[in-house]
């Protein structure tokens, strides 16, 4: 299968990547590696080919012609709540006037089918937990703003134009290749200070709660949507809740460090709790995480543990 993976060099779009080359994929990369993004070169494996564009750029039209792609995974977007929040205007212009493009070439291309990284800040601090695809979604942040308006893109495109999609609605996504030195990403965050042995900062009062899945979960599941899930939206999790102050608990065991913490303040557009019940995404797409939070967080340290040895 001829497969186009939008942000393919970034966090979560290159364990996708070397999940469909395992199984003997087509796959190319398209990646504007911003420096704000996570999207790394070395992060392509060399089997998979690269282009280094914007999903905004209008050169696109080319590459989907000449690629003809069957299926856009697509995972390029401004993923950062805290930059949505101070530019909105931005967020906008590329999770959605982006998204808008890739559709297009993707209708004119006669690809089947796009699968969505969409998110669970499309439903901001529900009423009641956990969070179903019944859930009413209202987002908090631009950044949920923009990812719920995209799934109106779909259904959009998808009646219009009859080009299917699934879109995965993912909690907290943590593990290897997660950029610790971005503004999204505590897991992450947090390794790369106790690694440094240097203190942590914990906003708010750290008992807001948060879904955390793991990378190589979220990546077989991109595997099972090229086939399942048409037209529908799925909440993607562990239904399990983990506060911050959670997280720096388990660092402290994995490590035998006790990093200082400084209290700061609540971010702008932050939820307060998050948790997501998969059981849609276990019937239609036959999936559910098999990866438990303390193996995935002890796997993630080892590999930042790894690449400082190198750095």
């Amino acid at each position: 299968m001829r497969i186009i993976v939008t942000g393919g060099a970034g966090f979560i779009g290159s364990h996708i990547v070397d999940a469909y080359l395992a199984l003997g994929h087509d796959v190319l990369v398209l990646d504007s590696l911003w420096e704000h993004g996570g999207g790394r070169r070395q992060n392509v494996p060399e089997r998979a080919s690269f282009v280094h564009m914007d999903i905004r750029d209008q050169n696109l039209a080319r590459i989907f012609s000449e690629y003809k792609p069957e299926v856009v995974c697509h995972h390029a977007a401004q993923h950062s709540v805290a930059i949505s929040a101070r530019d909105p205007r931005y967020d906008a212009d590329v999770n959605v006037l982006g998204l808008i493009n890739v559709l297009e070439q993707a209708v004119k291309a006669q690809t089947r089918k796009v699968i969505f990284a969409s998110s669970g800040a499309t439903f901001g601090t529900p009423d009641a937990l956990p969070i179903r695809e019944t859930t009413a979604q209202r987002p908090t942040s631009p950044y949920g703003i923009t990812k719920m308006v995209a799934e109106h893109y779909l259904r959009f495109f998808k009646a219009e134009h009859g080009l299917d999609f699934t879109a995965l609605r993912y909690g907290n996504v943590y593990g290897p290749r997660q950029d610790p030195n971005g503004e999204a990403g505590v897991v992450s965050i947090f390794i790369g200070k106790f690694l440094q042995k240097q203190g942590v900062r914990i906003d708010w009062d750290g008992e807001q709660t948060r879904d955390y899945v793991y990378v190589k979960d979220v990546a077989r599941l991109n595997v099972l949507a090229l086939e399942r899930g048409s037209g529908n939206c799925y909440c993607i999790g562990t239904n399990q809740r983990t506060s911050v102050n959670q997280i720096y608990r388990s660092l402290v065991e994995i490590t035998g460090f006790q990093a200082p913490v400084t209290p700061g303040p609540k971010r702008a557009g932050d939820a307060r709790d998050a948790q997501f019940d998969y059981a849609l995404a276990r019937r239609d797409l036959d999936w559910e995480p098999q990866t438990h939070l303390i193996d995935g967080m002890r796997e993630t340290y080892e590999y930042f543990r790894e690449q400082m040895k190198f750095a």
